[in-house]
């Protein structure tokens, strides 16, 4: 059985990975937590269309 301290503390780390900053330009911006559901990925809109148009 699970302890319930042990489910808050996972609770408040999945809270602090699931922010809004981008992984590739470091910024702070909404739509990465979007990005984050759709695709698997923290990245913003503008590092999603720069990696979509130039994949290298």
């Amino acid at each position: 059985m699970t302890d319930f301290a042990d489910e808050i503390e996972l609770k408040e780390k999945d809270l602090k990975e699931f922010n809004n900053i981008c992984e590739q330009c470091k910024k702070e911006d909404k739509s990465v937590s979007q990005n984050l559901i759709i695709t698997g990925f923290k990245y913003c809109d503008s590092c999603k269309t720069s990696r979509t148009l130039f994949p290298v």
